[in-house]
């Protein structure tokens, strides 16, 4: 048999390290399975690399793994959860670059000079899961899914088709079940994809294609003026929706707010009849259940009239919001949610279960997100498989590689129960509403308004500002205040909470409370670390 001159056989000579083996380019090469006068294994070789055996060490891999695993327990789980440790070590980025030496050399490096990069890299990052972490609107670590993400990392799954994923997409279709279920829905679909940004994407994508089909086809050419519609109050992610899909940002026709934050559903009203009398086609509304800032929750029920009125795609963003639905003495902040055509749901905020974690679900048009995405890529998405093909999902999702996202919301889940769920909600609003009464109390902070939510926005006003007249020079010295606290919190490392200026209120603190592990004298230690950081301001 005659073989390509690339290919030879070399000899089974043991060879010192770092030296070639010789070999006769006479021979013919019968494959691996030859042997020499000795019995050994003649090796391959293509193209001067050498075929036989794998070239990774497991041995070696799998002792760094051994010898990884109690740095991330001590360091990242322990010590990160720790009230006792910091929640930050503060560097500058030029500074930080040193210090993590991140340079990326021609040779690879010591297990031991590995190690201590992992040591680096947690010392370094932020301790999302510490109990005075308050800064975004995810913290706290649960550890069955943290075991999920374990599991998931070493599996490498794509959850694409049944044949590659069996476990995952089984797991996904319960949970998704199960969502639907909880929403208030007889049936619908769905799927989990990364973050409430991409599922508001996917129902602006969807609504387009319910309306106008012939646009995945034929492109925007074959569509009207399209206009949706949101509150001004809403996820930036919209906008970025109308952008990424070729809408249009002038498109997104902004709907004012109450007070507190809430769609006025009048002039929702007044907007969609415009948009008609421009000549244009409004085609969705995007209502909000939890904005991001006040934690407001749209009026769901009177905008899902409007929707029914007009024929148009109602998508309630829950992302945040969502978690309350678990709570039988909480989700009549959602009341309404039944009424929407989809929801965007995130259980890695309120629910903890991990970044990251979003569903986005659609009531009953079963089938929809699959006529809308689907490319029928032959050499994944096979007919003539030997298995029920329904289960091949991944032509739903826009993306085809998949995370088994839902896994770790699952095992989660198993773990505490729904029961268990509904305590962690009941348990953040109760923490909440003791907040909200010490700030009532204490000389120097202030209440922006009354939260219906666990958003606790407020000011802290130090003993400079308490006397002084609210003039235009109070408000920028005041809105000075909430940026300098954070500096010296961060750099002294003993908690983060986030601040911001809204419409027109000067920067205030907006205060998160999700985490079980955080006590009541957590909440009294933030307040008065901010007292004590900003008295002499």
């Amino acid at each position: 048999m005659q073989r390509h001159p690339s290919i030879q056989q070399v000899g089974a000579t043991k060879t010192s390290p770092g030296t070639m083996s010789t070999f006769n380019s006479e021979e013919t090469v019968k494959g691996e399975t030859e042997v020499d006068q000795l019995g050994k294994k003649k090796a391959v070789l293509v193209d001067g690399v050498i075929l036989n055996g794998p070239i990774l060490n497991s041995k070696a891999g799998e002792q760094f793994v051994e010898e990884a695993f109690p740095i991330i327990m001590e360091e990242a789980i322990r010590k990160a959860t720790d009230v006792n440790e910091k929640v930050c070590e503060w560097q500058p980025p030029e500074k930080l670059k040193v210090l993590l030496d991140l340079e990326l050399r021609d040779r690879g490096e010591q297990h031991q000079r590995l190690l201590q990069h992992c040591r680096d890299a947690i010392r370094y990052s932020v301790k999302t899961g510490h109990p005075r972490f308050f800064n975004q609107l995810y913290a706290g670590m649960d550890h069955y899914s943290l075991v999920a993400r374990f599991i998931t990392e070493t599996l490498n799954p794509s959850v694409y088709t049944y044949e590659v994923s069996p476990v995952f997409i089984l797991i996904e279709e319960t949970v998704l079940k199960k969502m639907v279920e909880i929403i208030g829905w007889k049936e619908g679909d769905g799927i989990f994809c990364p973050g409430g940004s991409v599922s508001n994407m996917y129902a602006v994508n969807l609504a387009r294609y319910k309306y106008y089909p012939e646009i995945k086809e034929n492109g925007l050419s074959a569509a009207p003026r399209l206009v949706m519609f949101t509150s001004k109050e809403s996820h930036y992610s919209v906008q970025k929706a109308a952008a990424f899909l070729g809408i249009g940002t002038r498109n997104v026709y902004v709907v004012s707010t109450d007070e507190c934050g809430k769609m006025i559903p009048e002039e929702l009203e007044q907007q969609v009849q415009k948009a008609k009398t421009e000549g244009a086609v409004p085609f969705l509304v995007c209502a909000t259940a939890g904005t991001t800032v006040l934690g407001a929750f749209d009026p769901l029920d009177t905008i899902a009239d409007i929707c029914e009125k007009h024929g148009l795609w109602f998508h309630i963003d829950a992302s945040w919001g969502g978690g309350a639905l678990m709570s039988r003495k909480y989700r009549h902040l959602l009341k309404g949610i039944e009424r929407a055509n989809s929801v965007a749901w995130n259980p890695h905020k309120m629910l903890m279960a991990g970044l990251q974690c979003s569903a986005f679900l659609v009531r009953e048009n079963l089938g929809l997100l699959q006529k809308c995405h689907s490319a029928k890529a032959s050499y994944l998405f096979q007919q003539d498989k030997f298995y029920d093909v329904s289960y091949d999902v991944g032509d739903k999702s826009i993306q085809c590689s998949r995370r088994g996202d839902a896994f770790k919301f699952w095992l989660m889940w198993k773990a505490i129960g729904t029961s268990g769920l509904e305590e962690r909600v009941n348990r953040a609003f109760a923490m909440t509403r003791y907040l909200i009464e010490e700030i009532k109390r204490r000389e120097g902070f202030q209440l922006i308004l009354e939260p219906e939510f666990i958003n606790v926005c407020f000011w802290y006003i130090p003993p400079s500002l308490r006397k002084m007249e609210e003039s235009p020079m109070y408000w920028q010295k005041l809105h000075a205040v909430a940026p300098v606290i954070k500096e010296k919190m961060m750099k002294k490392g003993s908690v983060m909470i986030g601040y911001q200026p809204h419409k027109e209120k000067v920067n205030f603190f907006r205060q998160i409370v999700i985490s079980p592990q955080v006590s009541r004298e957590d909440l009294d230690f933030l307040l008065d670390e901010i007292e004590d950081l900003g008295s002499d301001l």
